[in-house]
């Protein structure tokens, strides 16, 4: 990247002509197989881009009242919203934002239906119980899980004011893991279809992976549509519109010596980009590579005082200087809308590389960031 050097550190980079690629796809799924996507909030929220994302979306889902109200507010498209479970003190606000309100359980819905039904469609979020993400930590149908309504909790007396199903199964994964619970869902729920009005795939899509098969995917949600031709239906990924559209930026602060060279930045694994730490993943670098692979490895560490604070081992052709910048690849969806500041350290600012190459610094970040969190 050009001029980077000029801007602050560290950043987030997002790239409009990389986003716009994504969204280019999405409405393609959309037009192609008439169904329509929203953006899901929790996965990328940077609302400074939704100009952009309105013109290929449909709108946003949230999954409390911050988001609905960011997406009223910004986006101003569908709203729909679902969370585990509502405060009684959120919920006509919610209700009056939102286009579709999914509840997690029957008890909720009793709870609020008198609220909602005939202000807002009413959905219910059931647990096709398919499970085929890795990691639990991100499998919504992993044994014991909070979230969707199991076959055999299934109230069919309690469905009056109810107008659509949501299920949610799926982390960064291919067609092929939505079919399997897709089919589970039907097996389960196919019955309540024809009294629905519409259905809700979720999230955890990865339609803008170089390798994932979107013919596929068109065929699947046509010939689901060819099944119940009455439902409208919708799919809300969030990595897929953020999936590799920008990076964050960190500077080299210091480099010590511990038994192994030891890079210190101005960034945070447990701060900006904790998914490194929780997951675990090892995050890409630009112009790197596995430690001893090139002629200079380094641990990176980050600039808090947690002793696991640290991103990994990486090597480089080069010494690493203090000044240097290092450009940690992919870091925009899941990424920007977890950050923190823990130990006081600073947001990254956040940057737009505009497609006529130009840079806008939308946001810097500082003390009143830091102190507005606690009282």
């Amino acid at each position: 990247m050009e001029n980077i050097a000029t801007l602050p550190s560290p950043a987030f980079i997002c790239e409009e002509k990389l986003l716009r690629k994504n969204l280019q796809l999405l409405k393609r799924v959309q037009d192609e197989s008439g169904i329509k996507i929203l953006l899901a909030l929790k996965g990328f929220a940077l609302w400074s881009t939704f100009d952009l994302c309105a013109e290929y979306l449909k709108g946003c889902c949230a999954s409390g009242l911050n988001e609905a109200l960011l997406a009223k507010e910004e986006f101003k498209g569908e709203v729909h919203t679902y969370s585990p479970a509502f405060k009684d003190e959120e919920i006509e606000q919610i209700v009056e934002l939102s286009h579709h309100v999914v509840f997690n359980s029957f008890a909720q819905f009793k709870r609020f239906k008198s609220s909602a039904v005939g202000k807002t469609s009413c959905g219910l979020r059931v647990n096709p119980e398919y499970s085929s993400v890795e990691v639990d930590l991100y499998n919504p149908c992993a044994p014991f899980s909070r979230l969707g309504i199991t076959q055999a909790n299934f109230q069919e007396s309690e469905l009056e004011g109810i107008e659509g199903l949501h299920f949610h199964a799926l982390c960064e994964q291919n067609v092929d893991a939505l079919e399997g619970a897709l089919a589970n869902f039907e097996k389960n729920f196919g019955q309540y279809l024809p009294d629905m009005k519409w259905v809700n795939f979720g999230g955890g899509h990865h339609i803008t992976r170089a390798d994932y098969d979107v013919e596929g995917l068109i065929q699947l949600l046509i010939a689901f549509k060819k099944r119940y031709p009455h439902l409208e239906v919708y799919m809300e990924p969030g990595e897929a519109v953020g999936w590799k559209t920008g990076v964050l930026v960190a500077t080299v602060l210091d480099v010590v010596d511990n038994g192994m060279k030891i890079a210190i930045l101005d960034t945070s694994a447990e701060a900006h980009m904790p998914d490194t730490l929780a997951m675990p993943y090892r995050a890409d670098i630009r112009n790197s590579g596995v430690a001893n692979e090139k002629a200079y490895t380094y641990r990176l560490g980050g600039n808090t005082c947690l002793a696991g604070d640290v991103m990994g081992d990486y090597s480089f052709d080069t010494p690493l200087e203090v000044g240097d910048k290092i450009i940690f690849e992919d870091m925009i969806h899941y990424t920007m809308v977890k950050t923190t500041t823990f130990n006081g350290i600073n947001l990254p600012s956040i940057v737009i590389l505009k497609e006529d190459g130009c840079y806008q610094i939308v946001k810097n970040f500082g003390y009143n960031e830091y102190k507005c969190r606690l009282s």
